[in-house]
């Protein structure tokens, strides 16, 4: 596995338990790392939520380009 794929693996997760914990308890994570209230934010936290929405969006791509990959011949249209 290459590194940016565990990387942005990482950053998918914090993201998904940093929503999971803002719909149910109302704790924003990322603000409390870097030591603010929920909704506030800062330029490091900017910057985290920027990373995690990159990460997201190559998730993404990763994951449309293994399906593509897997998919066999015969559903390409050849017969």
């Amino acid at each position: 596995m290459k590194k940016l794929d565990v990387l942005a693996g990482v950053l998918v997760i914090v993201g998904a338990l940093n929503w999971g914990l803002v719909g149910i308890a109302k704790f924003d994570l990322v603000a409390a790392i870097v030591g603010l209230d929920f909704g506030e934010t800062n330029a490091i936290s900017r910057a985290i939520y920027a990373l995690v929405g990159a990460a997201g969006v190559y998730a993404i791509g990763s994951f449309a380009a293994s399906r593509a990959a897997a998919r066999p011949a015969a559903s390409l249209g050849t017969r």
